[in-house]
Formats: structure tokens, C-alpha cells, sequence
């Protein structure tokens, strides 16, 4: 089962970097390890009570 990258954000340089689920976690324009995850496209709804 191929794993789809997931696209992360580097919190240093803020380029987009597409990583697998078994890739290091690092950027590969700066070498940084702090990364962020893309905010999705779809809908997201939660139920407030």
C-alpha cells in the first residue's frame, strides 16, 4: 500500500514540502524540523451544543 504524501509547511523558510509516511520529518530547502500541516480543502463541521 503506497501511502499519498501528506504537504507540510516549514515553520523556518514556509515552503511546501511533501512528505511520506516514512520520510524524516525535515525540510529540504533549510534543513528545519519544525513543519506544519496544510490546512485541507474540504469542508470541516463540528457540532456545538
Amino acid at each position: 500500500m503506497d501511502q499519498q504524501p501528506m504537504i507540510y509547511i516549514c515553520g523556518e523558510c514556509h515552503t511546501e514540502n511533501e512528505i511520506k509516511s516514512r520520510d524524516p520529518i525535515r525540510c529540504r530547502e533549510c534543513g528545519y524540523r519544525i513543519m506544519y500541516k496544510k490546512r485541507t480543502k474540504r469542508w470541516v463541521v463540528f457540532d456545538v451544543r
